[in-house]
């Protein structure tokens, strides 16, 4: 075949030729990012590393004969049958050195084809990351197409959140935040280190796949193109990806930026909040799609618990709910250029990392859920939280510390000063998210325009009490 040889010798130099066009600056071999090994609280830190994919060498992709995959699954029995998608079906597979991997075979029949074969060969021979799955090699004998890739052990983020047997535990929060973060790292690898920038165009659950104590990679990279580079902001190409993830101005107009990317990003973090599907035509009328459904509750607190998934029975952290909901909420703005760029995101769930629900915490007095007594809605004005939207479209997301208070936009932005959020200079980081200023979670606020004019009063704790006999605040920029 023209597109794709055959022949082992021959693949393998129009792979090399093809991977020196797509990138004409070398990049140095992958390995694991520094913080890997200080994130693991237990184990053994060699066989952690190379469980995650950290310490493995990543060569060229190496050609195996359509015989010998045959035979690792048992010429694809169907007991060796992992899941189907479109490109095909996936098998279990053995090798004779006793290597478990995971074998895709494409149907030939179905919608991907040749070229997203190639497509998927080229950019993982290229692109090593620990949040990325390694494609171990590759089949192009004769018309078979097949890729080879690392067994991922706990299967994909579908059959734990949507397709979940009912005798297996729902995922607890501090799973789904840790899940969203390693997922979020993925995606900064492919729009932030590599060269030209990656945009993945089709993140959604079933490809996200997860190892050893949930840990998690992104697969299936025939969708994904290279993004634009220099003066272009934009590459245009024509409209691929799966219905509820695309982002707006992508199914509109064709034009792709790793924005998009973002929205589908906060699609699935708000799936991973709720445990609904992006598009569930089994739910009422006006429920169907996720992200229509959720949008309105952004704007008020008190329906925050209304989002959450029922599964989860109240073990979530209250505080880490609202920063979520924020980042969501700002992920899935109808404006791309309003959207975070994905190293933020980042920075915002690895603070929700670091700081995990402990069930044995005691509850802070001033948490409320979902307050449906007559007091609780008398507050509800004061209590509320401002349009989450409406926040990211004022928020200066290249702020160096938004832990000062600042004019944003039309409107005021007033920092949350509770303890644990730690400062970028004390951290030794530039987190440009500090999600925990974004909300009132110590009953501070984000003051809109019309709040100012307003001039509501909203219950403050002790501390802010304090502060507010000594005077106002000052703005400062």
């Amino acid at each position: 075949m023209s597109c794709f040889p055959c022949s082992g010798s021959s693949g393998k130099a129009g792979e090399e030729a093809a991977a020196a066009a797509l990138s004409p600056s070398p990049r140095p071999a992958a390995k694991a990012p520094p913080d890997q090994s200080n994130s693991r609280r237990s184990g053994s830190k060699k066989e952690d590393s190379v469980r995650r994919g950290g310490s493995i060498a990543h060569g060229p992709a190496k050609i195996f004969t359509f015989r010998e995959l045959a035979v690792s699954t048992k010429n694809f029995r169907r007991d060796c049958l992992l899941g189907e998608g479109g490109f095909g079906r996936v098998y279990k597979g053995h090798m004779e050195n006793g290597q478990v991997i995971a074998v895709k075979q494409l149907d030939r029949s179905g919608f991907q084809g040749n070229r997203e074969f190639l497509v998927e060969v080229l950019m993982l021979s290229l692109l090593h990351h620990a949040n990325l799955v390694r494609l171990i090699g590759y089949c192009a004998d004769g018309d078979q197409r097949l890729l080879v890739y690392e067994y991922m052990l706990l299967g994909s983020l579908e059959n734990h959140l949507h397709d979940r047997p009912p005798n297996k535990e729902p995922l607890d929060w501090n799973t789904r935040i840790r899940i969203a973060f390693g997922a979020a790292k993925g995606l900064e690898y492919l729009h932030d280190k590599a060269n030209p920038p990656v945009i993945y165009r089709d993140f959604k659950p079933s490809n996200i796949l997860l190892g050893e104590d949930y840990y998690p990679k992104l697969s299936d990279f025939g969708l994904a193109k290279l993004g634009p580079v220099g003066d272009k902001t934009h590459v245009s190409t024509r409209v691929m990806g799966t219905y509820g993830y695309c982002a707006p101005e992508y199914a509109m107009t064709g034009q792709l930026t790793v924005k998009s990317d973002v929205y589908s990003f906060g699609v699935v973090f708000l799936e991973l909040i709720s445990g609904r599907r992006a598009i569930d035509h089994t739910q009422p009328d006006g429920e169907a799609n996720l992200v229509a459904w959720a949008r309105p509750m952004f704007r008020d607190r008190t329906r925050f618990c209304q989002i959450v998934d029922p599964l989860l029975q109240g073990r979530y952290p209250q505080r880490g709910l609202y920063q979520a909901l924020a980042v969501t909420a700002m992920c899935l703005l109808e404006h791309a250029a309003s959207r975070p760029l994905i190293k933020d995101v980042v920075s915002a769930l690895g603070f929700l990392d670091k700081h995990p629900y402990d069930p044995n915490a005691p509850r802070r007095k001033d948490s409320k859920t979902c307050p449906s007594t007559p007091r609780a809605k008398a507050h509800r004005r004061t209590t509320s939280v401002p349009d989450a939207q409406h926040a990211a479209d004022s928020l200066n997301w290249n702020a160096v510390d938004l832990r000062r208070k600042k004019i944003i936009g039309g409107g005021e932005f007033e920092q949350d000063h509770s303890e644990g959020c730690g400062s970028g200079s004390s951290s030794g980081r530039n987190e440009c998210l500090d999600v925990p200023a974004l909300l009132a979670l110590d009953n501070g606020k984000l003051f809109g325009e019309a709040d100012i004019t307003r001039k509501s009063t909203v219950k403050v704790d002790a501390r802010e009490k304090l502060r507010a006999d000594s005077g106002k605040y000052r703005r400062q920029v």
